[in-house]
């Protein structure tokens, strides 16, 4: 598809300032691991049938409890419990589009799919966006508190660690915080209530990165699955961002994977698993270090889209780092 400058809005709707120039969906290699979730179906009665509804007519809904030692698990009443059936699964190659510093609006490209900033959305947008057909994921950070989101205040001192190198304002979160899990918890009670169809969790990978926390791949897992658990008990699904090295660990816990750069890295063949079990890897790389650039040449396209260490199948973009509406669509390999 050819270049789009696209601006992504209801007609009536406005998106807050960004407080940070140049911010953007780093690429961050996190762990996420989960524990297989079966599903078991017992005592099949006549003229019973098991079935979930959407979350706009569920008579049950998701809460979020806290153990006794003070922290949060996600449970839900009965007759809520989501199935990776009744779950949103995007097909795999379908087209999408990634906006997180910049309003929709009814101008915008004509894809299924859009990755947008929970915060900065608000539910109407959404409802128009999923009006027009498409399904709507809402990116936020999980692994990092951020001092300029409207919760920031929610945290703790000890609930974080070192800062992002280079991302002023941002810093490792202690994932196995109670107040700040239930933080999460509150975040994805957000996003079910706006309407989101899933949800894209970033910066999961601390234990790779000099956080001055004691973050580890075990404690990443743990995080993650909890993420995912509470995510589809709120009947959203749930993407993982990165994490090549623990994808085959995860496959049962989530509908997609956001990527970046695996081209650039030489990684996009540890995200095949992916695509094997029928899910999309989206894929986000950026050809240019320009925050407006105004076009791509057609050697790095080519470069890009038709790279031989590519699994047929990535849904893949081409963006700048801001992350705004500047897009080129790669078309996808099938063979």
């Amino acid at each position: 598809m050819a270049d789009g400058n696209a601006n992504l809005e209801g007609p009536h709707d406005t998106k807050a300032d960004i407080n940070r120039q140049g911010w953007f969906s780093k690429r961050k290699r996190w762990i996420v691991a989960g524990v297989v979730a079966g599903l078991i179906i017992v005592g099949l009665a006549v003229g019973l049938g098991v079935g979930l509804t959407s979350r706009d007519s569920s008579s049950t809904t998701a809460s979020s409890n806290t153990r006794s030692d003070g922290s949060p698990e996600s449970t839900t009443t009965a007759g809520n419990s989501s199935s990776s059936g009744s779950l949103w699964q995007p097909a795999v190659g379908v087209k999408w589009q990634i906006v997180l510093q910049a309003p929709i609006n009814e101008t915008e490209i004509d894809v299924p799919v859009y990755d947008i900033d929970l915060f900065d959305s608000t539910a109407s947008i959404i409802a128009w966006a999923q009006g027009q057909g498409r399904k709507v994921i809402c990116y936020f950070s999980a692994g990092s508190y951020e001092d300029w989101r409207p919760d920031a205040a929610s945290f703790k001192p000890e609930d974080y660690g070192n800062g992002l190198e280079g991302w002023e304002g941002e810093y490792w979160l202690n994932t196995s915080s109670p107040n700040a899990r239930n933080i999460m918890l509150t975040r994805l009670d957000q996003a079910a209530k706006k309407g989101c169809d899933g949800v894209d969790p970033d910066n999961i990978d601390g234990y790779e990165n000099a956080s001055g926390l004691d973050l580890t791949m075990d404690t990443a897992v743990d995080f993650v699955t909890f993420l995912a658990d509470a995510t589809h008990a709120r009947n959203m699904s749930f993407g993982l961002k990165n994490g090549a090295k623990i994808v085959n660990r995860v496959l049962d816990l989530i509908q997609w994977n956001v990527v970046e750069e695996c081209v650039q890295y030489d990684e996009c063949g540890d995200y095949k698993p992916v695509i094997d079990a029928g899910k999309p890897v989206f894929l986000i790389e950026y050809p240019t270090t320009d925050e407006k650039p105004s076009y791509v040449s057609d050697e790095k396209k080519d470069e890009i889209c038709n790279n031989a260490g590519t699994p047929r199948g990535f849904s893949t973009v081409l963006k700048n780092l801001n992350l705004d509406e500047w897009i080129v669509q790669c078309p996808t390999l099938t063979s």
